[in-house]
């Protein structure tokens, strides 16, 4: 009766229906947060929407979104040292859509996708959804931090359509070097594929040698940027994201093709298109609030672990991820809900290839992070 797009099994699993169980006994710390809204630090919404107020009533629809909102976004991306124009862009309810609309693009069914292991789930899930196949590449430890693994993209199947990175990286927080870069558009290249980059966390990175890989030359390849203002102003509820493409030499066509399957939803509000206008020209002060507690709380959590506490360097995001040698990931998230109350995910989650791994939220209050982990280093000691 069902869609075979749908997994078989939709019921929670057993390890999390053990967690739930026990996150309902008795408060905790929870250092999974996903958003800053949830952690004391909000956007101005009411200035904006008191500026935009008279326009919420309006009723003007466009396959690629309002042509003011666009503007911003070019300007938004001009003051980050990328080039796009507005007719580069288009808009989205959220980044999920901009997802389904490029897999609609550029894939048939039983298409498959290239997606980065360890991951977030999510990826595979939207493909699926799509009756596309998730084929993982994989990111490695280089020294003190993670490096894409360029040699593991070779191994792709011939239908493969697009390569998706992620910059900053969830988990990981690995940013996409010049040199990785160059590794992934050469091979887009030589397959024929289109290179879609998931940088919601693009605003947060740690390392001003860094550079945002839209800024990069993309060497004709087809390459699409996906964000919004869930993570650029903390405003995830406006669902509004978008796609910002160099469409190479059939930059046109592809123009064309984008507003076509956009244009069959026509999805984004009005209310949500009108407040991104002043919500993105204030976005700069707004993110370094959020720059600060990040950066307050990866000093913290760098300060307070020992040696043997494995912490890949952090280069970009919101998650720091923490391997813990000889551990069990499930066991270990279940008792340190239980025995320190502190909420974190465990490293299963995300397809990491050795068990040990947790990984944790960065945005929590400084007071609420410091607590949670020092908590986490008793814990942990006592194996």
């Amino acid at each position: 009766m069902l869609s075979k797009r749908l997994p078989e099994d939709l019921s929670d699993s057993p390890f999390f229906c053990k967690l739930s169980a026990v996150k309902k006994l008795r408060p905790y710390a929870d250092l999974t947060v996903c958003s800053p809204i949830l952690t004391g630090i909000e956007p101005d919404l009411g200035s904006a929407a008191q500026a935009t107020l008279p326009e919420w009533g309006t009723w003007k629809p466009s396959a690629a979104g309002r042509l003011p909102v666009r503007e911003a976004v070019a300007r938004y991306y001009a003051l980050r040292s990328a080039d796009f124009n507005a007719d580069e862009i288009i808009l989205t309810a959220g980044t999920s859509e901009a997802y389904s609309i490029l897999f609609k693009t550029f894939c048939d069914a039983g298409d498959t996708i290239l997606t980065p292991v360890p991951g977030y789930p999510l990826l595979d899930a939207l493909a699926g959804l799509e009756y596309l196949h998730a084929y993982p590449y994989f990111l490695k430890r280089m020294g003190d931090h993670w490096a894409l693994d360029a040699d593991s993209l070779e191994s792709a199947p011939e239908n493969s359509k697009i390569l998706l990175l992620v910059s900053p990286h969830n988990p990981t927080g690995h940013c996409v070097s010049e040199r990785e870069w160059n590794a992934a558009v050469d091979f887009c290249a030589r397959r024929g594929m289109a290179l879609v980059v998931d940088e919601v966390f693009g605003d947060y990175v740690y390392d001003a040698s860094l550079r945002r890989p839209a800024s990069f030359d993309s060497k004709g390849v087809p390459v699409f940027f996906l964000n919004g203002l869930s993570k650029t102003v903390g405003s995830p509820e406006l669902k509004l994201g978008w796609i910002a493409y160099h469409g190479g030499k059939n930059a046109e066509r592809i123009r064309e093709a984008l507003e076509y399957v956009a244009d069959a939803y026509l999805s984004v509000s009005s209310v949500a298109q009108e407040v991104a206008v002043p919500l993105l020209g204030s976005s700069l002060d707004y993110q370094r609030r959020v720059q600060t507690r990040l950066e307050n709380n990866l000093k913290t959590l760098y300060a307070t672990f020992p040696e043997g506490v494995e912490i890949p360097r952090v280069q970009g995001g919101w998650y720091a991820a923490l391997h813990f040698e000889g551990a069990d990931d499930e066991e270990l998230t279940l008792r340190l809900l239980e025995k320190a109350q502190v909420l974190v995910q465990p490293g299963f989650f995300f397809d990491f290839d050795e068990d040990g791994w947790v990984v944790m939220s960065l945005l929590a209050e400084e007071s609420v992070f410091n607590a949670g982990i020092v908590k986490i280093a008793e814990i942990t000691a006592r194996r």
